[in-house]
């Protein structure tokens, strides 16, 4: 177990009863990539091709069915061309090494990615992709420039012999459903100092709600430099009178690309109530910014020591479920004040909801533009995680996560109801394991995470893959042969 648990970061799928595959394949070369597609094709085994390891339903390495795991641990190249601003990033390297190798290459330069930095980059660009430059220059996948991919036939192609309608299916859709990516081009982009805060807040809900909706009002439509994010938490305190009560914390978190006194004055203008001062704001480098939300360092570090980057194992595992929204318009102060009391009902620090704005360049990138559709109109995602250890636990946890998801049917996207592909979730649907190629049923959860590009990845996965070689739970299905 523990070659296959070394890079499993979900520890909801851990335990004796979770399937397990017959081999586990690391490979040090392409080639490696392309024997094992052939031969798993020839005695007819399925391919669950892991990066890092986070799929949050364990989807890069758990089938139902006899399967293979193609592990790319060790495909973790990182290319990087400072006077292009580009760099090549092979699959298996982490966030985290390709933020400190562009950083010492360059502490002006960076990349549009993601938070944790133990992600691996075939995952992260092939979903999507948004951290904390996403309001400046879009997702990880929107500033992908090439790629390579091993596909069904064994052939390791680029985007120039791919064309440009698998290219496009590549970066948000899915690659899984389409080969193996070995690796992604990328766009480097230039990063100033930037200046954050992270506040607490511990209020009376009632009081705590008014901030909430004046967030709601004003985080997307602030300047795109300036990202402003809210989480809540339980935690235990000791009251004024010595005695220990569990409390709501709330977290609002800023990175803004300019200096401190710009910061201040602006948040003082337009958000008041929050009471932001200079003592609050600490001017960083990027690349401190990053360690700093990295979620492997306390918040009120001073140490940022940037090898932390490069740990693979760094940070908690534990088991856990993740469910996200997308808001459209503004959630009732009556319905925070419910789901802020429903936070009670989980263990103290198990449950968190955050709110992550909008607006900003994804305002003006079309929903066409790749896979992933979700831009202008998103005021914010709001996400649910729950996070534990034991997992005899687990349908406690799902139980809690679901009903709070259940609740907010009314005040979030609808028609469909919109899900994001890097925080996979099989409870909004998946695949007739007697028909991995019903179309119908697919589209219930395809519209979900792609609305109107479905159809077009259905018509790509129709032409590269038409045998549907490459599927799982919810992978993209081909059209029947006399469909297309």
């Amino acid at each position: 177990m523990s070659v296959l648990n070394s890079t499993i970061h979900n520890l909801r799928f851990t335990s004796d009863t979770t399937p397990k595959p017959l081999v586990i394949v690391t490979p040090s070369h392409v080639s490696h990539i392309q024997g094992t597609i052939l031969c798993s094709k020839k005695v007819g085994l399925q391919i669950r091709t892991r990066s890092g390891g986070h799929d949050s339903e364990g989807m890069s390495y758990i089938s139902q069915v006899p399967f293979v795991i193609v592990d790319l641990r060790n495909m973790r190249s990182i290319k990087i061309d400072v006077h292009s601003q580009t760099a090549w990033v092979e699959a298996g390297a982490t966030l985290g090494e390709v933020y400190y190798w562009v950083n010492e290459k360059n502490e002006n330069l960076s990349l549009a990615a993601g938070y944790c930095p133990t992600v691996c980059a075939g995952g992260h660009f092939g979903g999507g992709g948004y951290g904390p430059l996403m309001r400046n220059y879009g997702l990880a996948a929107d500033n992908i420039i090439d790629a390579h991919l091993v596909n069904v036939h064994g052939k390791v192609l680029d985007r120039k012999s791919m064309g440009e309608d698998l290219f496009w299916a590549l970066r948000g859709g899915g690659a899984e459903s389409f080969g193996i990516i070995v690796a992604w081009k990328i766009r480097l982009v230039a990063v100033p100092k930037s200046t954050m805060f992270s506040v607490k807040k511990i209020m009376e809900i009632h009081e705590l709600v008014k901030l909430v909706n004046k967030w709601q009002n004003i985080a997307y439509k602030y300047d795109k430099d300036l990202l402003l994010m809210t989480h809540f938490i339980t935690r235990n305190i000791t009251d004024n009178q010595g005695k220990n009560k569990t409390a709501i914390h709330t977290y609002f978190s800023s990175v803004f690309l300019g200096g401190v006194d710009s910061l201040v004055d602006l948040m003082n203008k337009s958000f008041p109530e929050l009471g932001i001062k200079k003592t609050d704001c600490r001017q960083l480098s990027w690349i401190d910014t990053i360690i700093f939300y990295s979620g492997v360092v306390n918040y009120d570090t001073d140490n940022f020591n940037k090898e932390i980057l490069l740990d693979r194992s760094a940070g908690q595992n534990g088991a856990f479920k993740i469910k996200l929204d997308y808001v459209k318009k503004p959630i009732p102060e009556s319905v925070f004040v419910q789901i802020l009391e429903k936070l009670y009902e989980e263990d103290i620090g198990a449950g968190m909801y955050a709110l992550y704005p909008y607006g900003g360049i994804m305002d003006e990138i079309s929903e066409s533009a790749i896979p992933f559709p979700h831009r202008a109109g998103i005021l914010y995602e709001l996400w649910y995680i729950c996070s534990w250890e034991k997992q005899e636990d687990n349908e406690k946890h799902l139980n809690w996560i679901r009903n709070i998801y259940n609740f907010m049917t009314p005040y979030v996207s609808k028609n469909p109801r919109l899900a994001y592909l890097n925080y996979r979730d099989l409870d909004i649907g998946i695949n007739d394991p007697k028909n991995p190629n019903n179309y119908t049923q697919a589209r219930i959860w395809g519209e979900k995470y792609f609305g109107k590009n479905f159809d077009r990845l259905v018509k790509v996965k129709t032409l590269v893959d038409p045998n549907n070689f490459f599927r799982n739970e919810q992978s993209i299905p081909p059209l029947p042969r006399h469909r297309h």
